[in-house]
Formats: structure tokens, C-alpha cells, sequence
């Protein structure tokens, strides 16, 4: 082989390594972070999990705009559950195994959260829930982080209001199952701290759709008010039960409908309801002092504009939660016990929900001024008084 033409083949051996190295650097940084998303899209719930599936794609394509995650972008990969704890666990499963995903957001309910934490741990993958079931972070499960405010919070809020009223003695009607269960629990377990007593405890099913039995027991009882723990239709039917019978007592519902749509379900009977929620419905009514406020606003601004629909705390559950994971997302490369390392190690963030101070013994990290107390009047809401 002459000179010339061995220099020629070096010469295009060289070319061709050089190219490939450029493909595969090129390829390398165009990989994508790929985000798992699980929401009650569709179904009774789709008041939680619609705002949700919505809230995370506007914050990944936000993100994505700016660059991504150290020059990665994300990428959704979003399914319905519908609600259902087995269709929960199905998606779950296809995220980690054919999807591939460095994290999971959602569920959005108690009860299909807890469904698939199980998969979360086997297979340690990071989950942020948005759902506020106590026992999704308590006790504390490795992988399992959530944004939604807990019932702990929730009934403490609801108690230390009543107190103020001169509130003594509730009757209580809680939905049957993992939610509600985890909601009486508290209300019962913290009573006695707050000068309350239960009188009257009853339960009614997801999907009943007639509550008058139950609240004939608690107006028999004589509570002073009653407070409803559950999520939309059953708080809304037992909103118009109230009204129906004429209880004539203050009606408290769970942080469980804070969105429009239970004001849109209960109709006229919603008026007067006092319930705890986080502070997107009254972002507007708070002082400037307060360290939400601008994260509230920068939100409710983005979703409104993108949507053209009112915000809803729900939506704002996977907001945080997307915000949060992509901070713990720097510096991983993907490795999911980084991911999970870093989201354990996050103080201070200051989201819709709340600010969030995750521990190695706190995986929900918020406080009790998450909550404020607001009544419905006019078909809106307002701070309570």
C-alpha cells in the first residue's frame, strides 16, 4: 500500500471515529429524564387528577424551555388510573419496567397510592404521591414522598377553628375507605386535645348516593356541627342531604374538595360550608407578607393562561412535586437512590402547597400553616372568620 493511499485510510478511520464519538456525545446529551405521571384522569375523581395531569406537563415544559436538567430534557410519560387501585399497579409496572422512568408522580388518591407502594419499594423507584392519606408517608417508607398536606394537619386545622367557635361537640361521617378511614383517625385521636367530644361517628360509600339514614343518627346525637371527611360526589350528596332535612348546624367538609368542582356538585347547598385547604383558592385574599404568595401567583398565572380554567389545589400537588423532583434530579445522572438521596435532603422550597422541609423521618415535610380555613359564599370561597 503506498504512503499516500495508507494516509488516505488512516485518514478516514480517523474521520469516522471522530464522527462517531460526536454521534455519540450528540446522542448522549439528547437522552431524555423520563418522568412517570399516575392521576385519576378520568372518573370520579377526575376533579384531583385532570388539574394534576395538567400542572405537570406545564412545569416539564417550563422546565424543558430553560434547558432541562443539566442539559437533559424530561419527558411525561402520563396514564389514567381512573381511580383504580389495580389499574394503579398495572401502570405502575409498565412505567418502571417497559418505560423506564427515573420517577413517579402521583397517584392521585389515598387508596391507589397505597396500592402500589409496594412496586415502588421492591423496585426502588422514587414516588411523590398527591395524594393526603397519613399512611402513604407514616411510617416512613424509603421511596415514598408526597405534597399533598396530611390529615393530621387537616383535622388540627378543622379543630382549632372549632374551637374559636365554641365549637364542643361533632358528629362525624367519614367515607368508606382509605382516605376517610385515615381521616377519622385523626379526628378522633385529636379531639380531646382540642376540647372536642365525638358524639356520633357513622360512614357512607364511595359511591352512595343517598346519606339521610346517617345524618339522622348525628342529628339525634345533638352535635354542635358535623364534619363530612371524604372526596366528590359523597360530600356534595351529603351537602344537599343537610340542606333537605334542615339540620340547621355548620357543615364542615374535608381538604378532601377544595376545588370548584364540589361547589359546582353541591350547588346552592355548598353556601355557608367551612372546610381546610391549602391557600390556592384564596392566593388573592393573602398578605403580601406571605412567603407563598408569589409562587401562588407565578402559578395561578401560568395554568390560566396555558388552560384557560381556574387552578385548583390538586393541580397544585404535582406542581410542587415536579419542582421538587427536579431539583433532586441535579447531579444524578438518573440514579434513582441519588434521586431519592436528594429529595430527602430538600429544605426550604416554598411551593403551592406549602414549604417543604423532607428529613430522613419526614417525607411529607410540611407544617401546619399549609392550611387556612375558608367558608363558601356566593359560590366562592373566602377566609374564614
Amino acid at each position: 500500500m503506498s504512503a499516500r493511499k495508507s494516509n488516505m485510510v488512516w485518514g478516514l478511520a480517523a474521520l469516522m471515529m471522530i464522527s462517531g464519538l460526536l454521534f455519540s456525545s450528540t446522542g448522549h446529551a439528547a437522552e431524555t429524564y423520563k418522568i412517570g405521571g399516575i392521576f385519576s384522569v378520568t372518573g370520579a375523581s377526575s376533579f384531583l387528577g385532570d388539574p394534576e395531569k395538567k400542572s405537570l406537563e406545564m412545569v416539564i415544559e417550563d422546565i424543558n424551555a430553560k434547558g432541562g436538567i443539566d442539559g437533559r430534557k424530561l419527558e411525561a410519560v402520563i396514564y389514567d388510573t381512573e381511580d383504580d387501585p389495580t389499574k394503579s399497579v398495572m401502570h405502575v409496572n409498565k412505567l418502571i419496567s417497559k418505560d423506564q422512568v427515573v420517577a413517579i408522580i402521583g397517584p392521585s388518591t389515598t387508596p391507589t397510592t397505597l396500592a402500589i407502594i409496594p412496586s415502588i419499594e421492591k423496585e426502588k423507584v422514587p414516588l411523590i404521591s398527591c395524594a393526603a392519606g397519613n399512611a402513604i408517608t407514616n411510617p416512613i417508607k424509603p421511596y415514598v414522598f408526597k405534597t399533598a398536606q396530611s390529615d393530621i394537619l387537616a383535622a388540627a386545622c378543622v379543630y382549632g377553628f372549632m374551637k374559636k367557635q365554641n365549637i364542643q361537640k361533632v358528629g362525624i361521617l367519614t367515607v368508606a375507605n382509605a382516605f376517610g378511614e385515615s381521616g377519622k383517625e385523626q379526628l378522633l385521636k385529636q379531639a380531646e386535645k382540642f376540647g372536642i367530644q365525638v358524639v356520633q361517628s357513622e360512614s357512607f360509600g364511595d359511591k352512595d348516593t343517598d346519606m339521610t339514614a346517617q345524618l339522622t343518627k348525628l342529628r339525634k346525637a345533638e352535635p354542635q356541627a358535623i364534619i363530612c371527611w371524604g372526596t366528590n360526589p359523597g360530600p356534595a350528596v351529603i351537602a344537599k342531604n343537610v340542606k333537605q332535612l334542615n339540620l340547621n348546624i355548620p357543615l364542615y367538609q374535608s381538604h378532601g374538595v377544595a376545588s370548584p368542582k364540589f361547589i359546582e356538585l353541591a350547588g346552592d347547598a355548598a353556601e355557608g360550608i367551612y372546610l381546610p385547604t391549602g391557600k390556592p383558592l384564596v392566593a388573592n385574599l393573602l398578605p403580601d407578607s406571605d412567603p407563598q404568595k408569589k409562587v401562588l401567583m407565578e402559578y395561578i398565572k401560568s395554568y390560566d393562561a396555558k388552560y384557560k380554567i381556574p387552578v385548583s389545589g390538586f393541580g397544585g400537588y404535582a406542581y410542587d412535586a415536579m419542582q421538587i423532583l427536579a431539583k433532586a434530579l441535579v447531579g444524578t445522572n438518573g440514579d434513582k437512590q441519588k434521586i431519592r438521596d436528594n429529595l430527602e435532603k430538600i429544605t426550604g422550597h416554598v411551593g403551592v402547597s406549602g414549604t417543604f422541609n423532607f428529613s430522613k423521618d419526614d417525607h411529607e415535610g410540611l407544617s401546619p400553616d399549609a392550611f387556612v380555613m375558608v367558608q363558601i359564599k356566593n359560590k366562592t370561597w373566602e377566609l374564614a372568620k
